[in-house]
């Protein structure tokens, strides 16, 4: 599933794509996608209307348009891409947003997980699935005394509570084993528990492995491409995760993978005892 840094390079390279283009139709091919309203309406709302901005909320894109904003999540295939009309579609290919210059935005699904919500512009926020997002993880409003008071609620485990986007939204099982490898803490440590000391350690490797992911364009584990068919490279730097049975980049012993919170865990027992 695209984490921030993925979804981060989708909102770059779509905004290069469309923003002041004018919906001239849309097609759903997969009504299932469409969780609110109900497509007929989603279609008719969203013809005339011009793309403006397209931003980031944890792991959702906001395609804010003059008087809608389309709340997409990618889940585990979703993707984005910008096509001429005329162009083939595969049966993967679940909504066409077609412009008025003849281009069309298309979004491709194989496995028809995705999900997209419209809600007038500048309401979004006020309802699900955004209204319960936590902190923004590279936003001034996320600090190490945020996560203390936020973790002294919960006898959950670390890593349960880094995967739970009520607390702190954007992150998946990728970043979350590589931040609390780098931090040198055990997935199973209760939240509750770490001292600020230590929490200000997971804190600067948390921004720290996300704006370099940003920056090498997200993790291509998969099947991730950015709106212009381009992989990631982060995933050639990655210390534990998917390294289960080779040697630790910081010891050199041996990464073991677990489960913790019902999650593929990979950790270096000698770095994260």
């Amino acid at each position: 599933m695209p984490e921030l840094p993925e979804v981060e390079n989708v909102k770059n390279t779509l905004s290069r794509l469309i923003i002041g283009k004018t919906i001239k139709q849309v097609e759903i091919r997969w009504e299932n996608i469409i969780k609110l309203p109900e497509p007929e309406e989603f279609i008719t709302r969203l013809k005339g209307q011009t793309v403006e901005r397209i931003e980031r909320r944890g792991k959702f894109l906001k395609i804010i348009c003059s008087e809608d904003t389309i709340v997409s999540h990618l889940r585990m295939e979703g993707r984005y891409g910008l096509f001429q009309k005329e162009e083939p579609a595969d049966k993967h290919t679940h909504v066409f947003f077609e412009f008025e210059d003849g281009t069309e935005l298309r979004y491709r699904d194989v496995r028809k997980f995705g999900t997209m919500h419209l809600f007038p512009k500048g309401t979004e926020d006020q309802f699900l699935p955004l209204s319960k997002l936590g902190a923004e993880p590279l936003s001034e409003e996320f600090t190490p005394k945020l996560m203390k008071q936020s973790f002294q609620k919960t006898n959950r485990s670390i890593k349960a509570v880094l995967l739970d986007q009520q607390y702190i939204t954007g992150l998946g099982n990728i970043y979350v084993d590589e931040a609390l490898h780098r931090a040198g803490i055990h997935p199973e440590t209760p939240a509750s528990k770490l001292s600020l000391h230590r929490l200000k350690k997971l804190h600067h490797y948390i921004v720290a492995i996300l704006s370099e992911a940003v920056e090498k364009g997200g993790s291509t584990i998969r099947s991730y491409v950015n709106s212009v068919g381009e992989q990631g490279s982060f995933q050639l730097t990655l210390y534990v995760y998917g390294r289960a049975g080779q040697s630790c980049r910081s010891c050199g012993r041996e990464i073991v993978r677990t489960v913790v919170a019902g999650r593929g865990t990979h950790i270096c027992q000698a770095c994260q005892k």
